[in-house]
């Protein structure tokens, strides 16, 4: 376990938090299933660049991207992340990068990583970093109601500098 006095670390998901929804309601369509040339133009959710910045300098560098897909999917992630600049721009170190193949597998990571804070569009991924990491905020828009407790509901970037802290 680690140290309660920590100094405070954020996880970000990637689909659909960073990397805009595209297709029918949201769906991840053109980025799962398309080509690389689609994953690569799929664009930046609006307004990503603009608070990441800010969330990596107020966390002092201690900012980690995970992701649950398979590995045709994180090619593209990284692929995407380097046509994006991502790194460039946010001024996020490219080692801090983790990937599952299944979205419970989350968890292992922000305990090793130590994690307080943890950015993720689903329920059930946040469901599974209760009593692991303290500060759950559920991104974007949402097709249903949220029922779960302790969540921190963050609509879009632009709300990213006022509710993450």
């Amino acid at each position: 376990m680690k140290n309660m006095n920590q100094l405070p670390r954020l996880g970000i998901d990637i689909g659909r938090v960073l990397i805009a929804a595209e297709g029918a309601g949201g769906a991840d369509t053109s980025f799962i299933g398309g080509s690389l040339d689609d994953a690569l133009s799929t664009p930046p959710y609006e307004g990503m660049f603009a608070a990441v910045v800010p969330l990596v300098e107020r966390f002092e560098g201690r900012v980690w991207l995970v992701s649950k897909c398979g590995p045709s999917v994180q090619a593209k992630s990284r692929a995407w992340l380097l046509h994006h600049r991502f790194f460039e721009r946010t001024g996020m170190a490219p080692s801090n990068l983790r990937f599952c193949l299944e979205r419970p597998q989350k968890a292992d990571h922000c305990r090793e990583l130590g994690i307080t804070h943890f950015i993720d569009d689903r329920t059930d991924v946040l469901h599974h970093l209760k009593g692991i990491v303290p500060n759950r905020y559920l991104f974007g828009p949402q097709r249903k109601p949220v029922t779960e407790a302790g969540l921190i509901l963050l609509p879009t970037w632009k709300d990213a500098a006022a509710l993450v802290k």
